[in-house]
């Protein structure tokens, strides 16, 4: 288990994208990862398709030390988290430390309002925010999954398969 002991958040809220919460979850238990499931409050959330998520923590009570990887899966939640400081605050601190953060679909929209979107690099993601990861300076990219710097990006909920071994390879390699 190649993941054994580390520690990565997936930031979640009303409206996330069922199956790109879940399946980068499991797929990172496999490798042995503790994967905390972090919300604004303890409350429980539906998933865009109705699942229930139970936060296991409060973003609030998440420090980016103590972070290994931060995950920001799709569906609507991105567009309520990204209303948070305490939200944009710690993607930017984990982007700033160089820790890996794997961004799906609409999950760009957060890493938009973070502020960790560079002039001139490749981002992907929903064609519904694409317009906005151009305008914040990112260059789009159509293709299912990809690695810019510490950034892994993934296109939608059908390339999951790709998005996941992507995550994985670069938190393997640290």
């Amino acid at each position: 288990m190649r993941l054994e002991n580390k520690i990565i958040a997936t930031l979640i809220a009303e409206g996330v994208e069922d199956l790109e919460y879940y399946v980068p979850l499991m797929r990172l238990q496999e490798e042995g990862a503790k994967v905390l499931s972090a919300g604004i409050d303890l409350k429980p959330v539906h998933g865009k398709n109705g699942l229930v998520i139970t936060p296991d923590t409060k973003i609030e009570d998440l420090r980016s030390g103590e972070l290994f990887a931060l995950i920001l899966p799709g569906g609507w939640a991105p567009d309520k988290l990204r209303r948070y400081d305490v939200v944009k605050n710690l993607v930017k601190q984990m982007n700033d430390a160089g820790k890996i953060i794997g961004i799906i679909c609409h999950g760009g929209s957060a890493a938009i309002s973070a502020g960790i979107i560079k002039k001139g690099q490749r981002a992907t993601g929903s064609t519904g925010i694409k317009d906005d990861l151009v305008n914040a300076g990112a260059v789009w990219t159509d293709v299912s999954a990809f690695r810019e710097g510490n950034q892994v990006w993934g296109r939608v909920v059908a390339d999951i398969p790709d998005f996941n071994r992507e995550l994985v390879r670069a938190l393997v390699e640290g």
